[in-house]
């Protein structure tokens, strides 16, 4: 049970963390942080979170990372669906959470019928700068499936590990300076899930997207690190 609440928790930060900057503090006026503050929120939340509970449940915070890591030899899947559901409902609790303190704000409404709605992901008309599905698809398959290449090398038992959730929050900031103007950057499918919950609308129905492609990237990632790239030492 630890290592599901480490899971809620680190993937609640996540979420209220990287999601709640692009709700809040994205467009603020004159003072707004910007696509790159988000991009930096985002890996800052995996980075703070690594080092505070990912000795306890290895610190996955991601769907999409524990099918990487299962695929990869590194996580077994009989713990797969309690991670997920764990994941799930931290991104949840914590997209419930910005609804919360947003609609504390005279005025404040969900415009689901534009792209990024409440830190929403979407393509088409959903992308904030209308990349198509396929583009969407691309996108979300290859940075996801780099970024579990990142993870599965810098937690190798041959790397300097010590660096590791460094190494994994740059990478997940530098996905985000990437990816924002294709998709609003998912590579994680809790966090593309929560914010389409209280979306709704056309954000919700292209959340399967949001799932499919970080997954199978992640798989693939799993794959190819295992069979090209480990030291055979370490199997």
């Amino acid at each position: 049970m630890k290592k599901l609440f480490a899971e809620f928790f680190g993937t609640y930060w996540l979420v209220f963390g990287g999601c709640g900057s692009a709700i809040f503090a994205a467009g603020y006026p004159e003072l707004g942080i910007g696509f790159a503050g988000v991009a930096l929120a985002f890996g800052l939340t995996v980075l703070t979170m690594a080092y505070a509970v990912g000795h306890i449940s290895g610190g996955h915070f991601n769907p999409a990372v524990s099918f990487g890591l299962w695929a990869g030899g590194r996580f077994p899947v009989k713990d797969l669906i309690p991670y997920i559901i764990a994941q799930c409902v931290g991104a949840i609790a914590a997209a419930g959470t910005l609804y919360t303190i947003a609609s504390g704000k005279a005025g404040f409404i969900i415009d689901n019928t534009k792209a990024g709605a409440f830190a929403s992901n979407g393509f088409g008309a959903f992308s904030p700068d209308g990349y198509s599905l396929g583009s969407a698809f691309i996108a979300e398959f290859v940075l996801t499936l780099f970024f579990l290449l990142i993870i599965l090398g810098a937690t190798d038992k041959f790397a300097n590990g010590g660096f590791a959730g460094i190494t994994i929050g740059l990478a997940l900031t530098l996905i985000h300076l990437i990816s924002i103007p294709i998709t609003n950057t998912s590579v994680n499918p809790a966090r593309s899930l929560s914010q389409a919950i209280f979306a709704g609308g056309e954000p919700l129905s292209q959340v399967w997207l949001f799932w499919a492609a970080p997954i199978l990237g992640a798989i693939a990632a799993g794959f190819i690190y295992k069979t090209l790239l480990q030291n055979h030492a370490e199997a």
